[in-house]
């Protein structure tokens, strides 16, 4: 998984990229589900899937599309506990930076 500094290395070193424009629309929102797939909640967390995770998190959703707002310090002990991230912060711009270097295709 590219992440952080790491991702921007990555592009750098690309003299190909496309422009923002041609990957992703700026009016358009980003799925949970895009940014938390299934190979990143795998391989970072304790659950396969992201709507697993939701279900077993302090949230009463069952699943990513039920999710709504959760008070940050309660996600941020679930995260520290159940991934590999300190926050949910953390856990969130790495699932971001993962989204980026796949729509940039830079893994």
């Amino acid at each position: 998984m590219v992440t952080g500094a790491n991702l921007e290395n990555a592009a750098e070193s690309r003299t190909d990229l496309p422009d923002a424009d041609e990957v992703y629309d700026r009016e358009e929102s980003i799925p949970l589900s895009a940014l938390f797939d299934d190979a990143f909640v795998t391989e970072h967390t304790d659950f396969e899937t992201f709507d697993d995770l939701v279900a077993a998190s302090p949230s009463e959703a069952t699943s990513g599309a039920d999710l709504g707002e959760v008070s940050s310090g309660t996600w941020d002990a679930f995260v520290a506990e159940h991934t590999d991230f300190a926050d949910e912060e953390a856990f969130v711009m790495a699932a971001r930076d993962n989204w980026v270097a796949k729509k940039l295709d830079l893994e």
